[in-house]
């Protein structure tokens, strides 16, 4: 089983998605004795925790589509040994144990697209995933996070793999629409173009959306992702130090740079805006409002409160103040929303997004 979220990350309406997973997992329980291994990009997050709390036999922290290969291959003819591959999570003498390291996978080989129902997809609207690359387990919201260079990425596929996997899933499952897993489709830029041009040179004729990163952008590459078929961009942003105004105006102005480059050249895009960070304050509340008035999103989507995830500095904050004891929590949907604006600022942002028809809270 894959676990690909701990929660929706809304503080509004808050879903947590393990005990989904794990009802799921006890279903199957009561009709198979079959082996049930549990990994995914929610899971490499917090594997010992994940692991602990959905019951599962066995686990697998990172991109572990080969391991888990091999792990199935030593599960059914009893050899090798499997207890020694990286980033396996089991139970042993009543612990929980993590071997070093993770998994991890050149995404060389197509996943099995047959045997799942992709009719069902096409009619969804949104389009089946195809991976371009991979950074860390996150979206780089500022450019301080961002792998700029091709070399500071965990993954990334050939450009003419990526164009084969487009052309196959149109000619074998007639799918008009994809959309390009990447944690910020823009970086590097001179590879996002080639991959355009690559696009547009194969006459995949599909319609695409992705993430773009609020930054390192050109309005090049803007014009080639709209002649190679992207209808629709993602982004969202930490607006730089709430406690430093000048930081969050430069954070504001590269973000602002790329979505006048999506609106001049015609190119949709939605956007986030988390509001409560450590730091917020009416002030800062109202920078960011402002900023949101002064474009022109598809949709904007205005976050209540940051979602924390370990290893951040928000959660270093929430240790701190008192938030939570030990990262290991975190498997559970926990908020982080300052106090200089918990009080007011849920009622406040209502008021906001019911007078701006395209902004929605979450």
């Amino acid at each position: 089983m894959s676990v690909r979220n701990l929660s929706n990350h809304s503080y509004m309406n808050t879903i947590w998605a393990l005990p989904i997973s794990k009802e799921v997992i006890d279903r199957i329980r009561s009709v198979s004795d079959a082996v049930i291994v549990c990994g995914g990009p929610a899971f490499s997050i917090l594997p010992k925790e994940c692991y602990e709390f959905l019951g599962a036999d066995l686990g697998l922290a990172g991109d572990a589509g080969e391991t888990f290969a091999a792990l199935a291959d030593s599960l059914e003819i009893g050899e090798p040994d499997y207890h020694s591959l990286p980033g396996l999570v089991y139970r042993k003498d009543g612990q929980v144990h993590q071997n070093e390291g993770y998994c991890v996978s050149a995404f060389a080989q197509s996943p099995r697209l047959e045997d799942l129902d992709m009719a069902r997809y096409n009619k969804a609207g949104f389009g089946i995933g195809i991976l371009s690359k991979l950074g860390g387990f996150y979206y780089p919201a500022n450019a301080s996070q961002a792998q700029i260079n091709e070399s500071g990425w965990r993954v990334i596929r050939p450009i003419d793999e990526v164009v084969a996997e487009v052309k196959d899933m149109k000619e074998r499952f007639s799918m008009k629409k994809v959309f390009f897993v990447d944690n910020g489709f823009n970086l590097p830029l001179e590879h996002a173009k080639s991959l355009c041009r690559a696009l547009i040179d194969s006459d995949a004729g599909v319609r695409w959306n992705t993430c773009l990163a609020p930054f390192n952008c050109d309005k090049e590459l803007i014009s080639l992702m709209k002649e190679a078929g992207c209808g629709l961009v993602m982004m969202t942003n930490r607006s730089g130090n709430p406690d430093d105004i000048a930081s969050m105006d430069e954070e504001n102005d590269a973000l602002l740079e790329v979505c006048r480059m999506c609106e001049e050249g015609d190119l949709h895009y939605n956007i986030g805006k988390i509001f409560g960070e450590p730091g917020e304050t009416r002030e800062t509340v109202e920078h960011k409002l402002d900023f949101l008035r002064s474009i022109n999103p598809a949709m904007a989507n205005l976050r209540v409160g940051v979602s924390v995830m370990p290893g951040t500095e928000v959660a270093l904050a929430a240790k701190r103040e008192g938030l939570i004891k030990d990262e290991n929590e975190l498997v559970k949907p926990t908020f982080y929303i300052a106090d200089g604006v918990k009080d007011w600022i849920v009622d406040y942002l209502k008021e906001q997004t019911d007078q701006n028809p395209r902004w929605n809270l979450s």
